[in-house]
């Protein structure tokens, strides 16, 4: 039964450059229906369940290789599925840190505090899901599992993070968010630019412009940043805007900012404040290890869907109130 599973992991190993990575052997037919890779990023791993009070976390940064699995025709239960895929964890040197099953994982707010590729190339049913994260400690490497479960049919969502150094700011990183039948403009990464080879933005994204707005009205909506719902993983880029923010900090020591993540409706406002703080999290990191940034001035929270910019009741609304702002801090122009 595991024969054209196995194949398929070894053909995902002949895809890339090597690497270390669990590739399970499914019980059964299987398919990979997406897959996210970033050379240097930062994850939340969930170490607890999620409560009112809070969630128990862990915060890593390094490569990161996200896959959802679609096993059709798979009749056991989720208990049976993850008992599988544990089993293999076990046999490739991984200690389980934590586990557990939806009510007790903190159900709905659990799974949308959770960073996973979205519907519906990964589908959760919210009455039925388990959660396992996992260490390899000799080789410095996490690993968050999902399984759920449709109608005859299997679901399996695998993040695994290999710790790493950031790396020289001067190059953009080469994350990737590539789904089957992708164009590298739509997901591939980018080709690294040469040490000293200015950002390309387009027009009006320049710093001296988003400067201008930040002390004439003192927060701007950084644009073409995308998020999925209930995600905190940001795309490939390009980061325009962020290449602007950037510059214009470096050019004034005197500038004190925050960025603000938002969100629309989907799940509680507990669940999405912490997810919106997570992608404050996740664009400060990218402005400091991507472009530079002074880490020392910029912060990072999150506001959750307590200020829309447009109504929850359409796709596009929700679409355009998932984003992030930076808002200056300092209280003087040119000075502290």
């Amino acid at each position: 039964m595991k024969a054209a599973a196995g194949l398929l992991a070894l053909g995902l190993a002949a895809a890339g450059p090597a690497r270390a990575e669990f590739l399970p052997l499914m019980p059964g037919p299987a398919e990979v229906t997406a897959r996210h890779e970033a050379a240097f990023d930062s994850y939340v791993l969930a170490l607890g369940p999620w409560r009112p009070t809070g969630q128990q976390t862990r915060r890593l940064e390094g490569r990161i290789d996200q896959s959802a699995w679609h096993l059709p025709g798979y009749e056991q239960g989720t208990l049976a599925l993850l008992a599988d895929l544990r089993d293999q964890l076990a046999k490739a040197g991984f200690r389980v840190l934590f586990e557990c099953e939806t009510d007790t994982c903190g159900g709905f707010d659990f799974r949308f505090a959770m960073d996973l590729i979205p519907e519906p190339e990964m589908h959760v049913d919210l009455g039925d899901f388990r959660y396992l994260a996992a260490e390899q400690p000799q080789e410095g490497r996490f690993l968050a599992m999902v399984v759920s479960r449709s109608p005859r049919a299997g679901w399996v969502h695998l993040t695994e993070v290999a710790r790493q150094a950031a790396p020289d700011p001067a190059v953009p990183d080469s994350a990737a968010a590539v789904a089957p039948g992708q164009t590298p403009a739509e997901g591939q990464a980018r080709p690294a630019a040469k040490p000293g080879t200015p950002a390309a933005t387009p027009e009006g994204a320049d710093g001296a412009a988003i400067g201008a707005r930040l002390v004439a009205e003192g927060r701007v909506v950084l644009e073409g940043l995308v998020f999925a719902s209930g995600a905190d993983r940001l795309d490939a880029g390009p980061d325009a805007d962020l290449a602007a923010l950037a510059g214009w900090l470096k050019q004034n020591d005197w500038a004190q900012v925050v960025v603000v993540g938002h969100t629309d409706t989907t799940g509680s406002l507990a669940a999405n404040v912490a997810l919106s703080k997570r992608r404050a999290e996740a664009v400060r990191a990218r402005l400091i290890a991507r472009h530079g940034a002074p880490e020392a001035r910029i912060g990072a929270e999150g506001a959750g869907w307590l200020a829309p910019r447009a109504s929850n009741a359409t796709p596009e609304g929700r679409a355009r109130n998932r984003r992030v702002e930076v808002v200056l801090t300092s209280t003087r122009v040119g000075g502290p």
